[in-house]
């Protein structure tokens, strides 16, 4: 009698070790770590090997790298549960690392609280809930000053260059504009400190093409005012097609990094993620 269950096998018909079938990342490529360590050296913000969660002993991350230098755009893309959300939470002390380091020029700042990093310069935008809505966009952007409020005169004009439309409607609630609008004062209050690296967990997520494309400008436009950025996204391909660098998370793991551009048009990244996040979104 003929065994009716079948022997796994790899791409090639080579039947898979006993280690690969109880490693569920076998398939993954996994990076070089020595090119990070060395292209890290002098970077603003360093990620080195993170392992992080939100419950003890269960991780999310598992081993993740990240590095962005003065003045980059750092995107970061992947599927659902990749961690991608975790890793810039775990960046601004929101998830505990549990071992790995995270180093701000130089200095380590893992697991430090965001009472202490924004003043060190790090700014951080949440996907949801990033308005104070009963407040007017004045009243939101002084709260971004509220660790140096003599600062809020020359920051108000520092943002507002950047996007006039707050100027105009300063008096205006928050919870009255649109989610474009509002993401807008989100990212104009976490200036406010003026950081030297800004953390964008899906900054266009929910919003119209017409207002996704307004936000990736802004995003840009931010960049080229001299603030390093680290962004999660969810629109992969728009992502990619304004950032200098990107990361591809999978399963807590870094899949792959290069370049926007040449991730954007690599046929694996196109077959095994920008496609299916097409489809997801």
């Amino acid at each position: 009698m003929t065994d009716d269950k079948s022997t796994p096998v790899d791409d090639t018909g080579e039947e898979l070790t006993q280690a690969e079938l109880e490693d569920d990342t076998a398939g993954i490529q996994q990076i070089d770590r020595s090119e990070h360590v060395e292209q890290s050296k002098d970077a603003l913000v360093v990620v080195d090997e993170i392992y992080a969660g939100y419950s003890p002993e269960v991780d999310i991350l598992h081993g993740a790298d990240l590095y962005a230098k003065e003045g980059e755009l750092i995107g970061i893309i992947g599927p659902n549960g990749a961690g991608k959300s975790t890793l810039l939470k775990s960046m601004f002390g929101m998830v505990r690392v549990r071992q790995g380091a995270i180093r701000l020029r130089g200095e380590q700042i893992t697991n430090l609280k965001a009472h202490s990093l924004v003043p060190r310069g790090v700014g951080y935008v949440p996907q949801t809930n990033n308005v104070f809505g009963q407040l007017t966009i004045e009243e939101n952007l002084e709260m971004g000053t509220y660790l140096k409020p003599k600062k809020f005169a020359e920051r108000f004009g520092f943002v507002t260059d950047l996007f006039p439309v707050l100027a105009k409607q300063r008096k205006q609630r928050a919870g009255s504009l649109s989610g474009g609008e509002r993401q807008m004062v989100a990212m104009a209050r976490a200036l406010m400190m003026n950081p030297s690296v800004l953390l964008l967990d899906e900054p266009s997520a929910g919003l119209s093409p017409m207002m996704q494309d307004e936000v990736f400008y802004q995003t840009k436009q931010i960049n080229s005012a001299g603030v390093t950025v680290v962004m999660v996204e969810q629109n992969a391909r728009r992502c990619l097609q304004i950032c200098d660098r990107g990361y591809v998370l999978d399963q807590g793991r870094n899949a792959y990094t290069a370049s926007g551009a040449d991730l954007v048009n690599d046929p694996k990244v196109i077959e095994l993620y920008l496609g299916t996040l097409a489809k997801a979104r």
